[in-house]
């Protein structure tokens, strides 16, 4: 099921299936490597609509939710994704 990033609850987990939109933000979220097919973690959420902590490719990455609200992503098996992350 496809959702977007801004959705996903700490502890979460998902794959990065595309980024809506284009131009510098789109530019700027594929340089912190936020691509189709990686895989995250949310870690922590701040409160009051404050930004999201990810995990990904080893190293944690803090995004405000408007960021987010244009990365779609999709929920993944937990048994292969746990094991993705931790070879990373």
């Amino acid at each position: 099921m496809e959702r977007f990033l801004q959705d996903l609850k700490p502890g979460e987990r998902a794959r990065v299936e595309r980024i809506e939109g284009g131009g510098a933000l789109r530019r700027r979220m594929m340089d912190m490597g936020i691509v189709p097919g990686v895989e995250l973690e949310v870690v922590r959420s701040a409160p009051l609509g404050g930004p999201l902590q990810l995990r990904l490719k080893g190293y944690y990455l803090a995004m405000r939710r408007g960021e987010c609200a244009k990365i779609m992503v999709t929920q993944n098996n937990q048994e292969h994704l746990e094991y993705s992350l931790a070879s990373r």
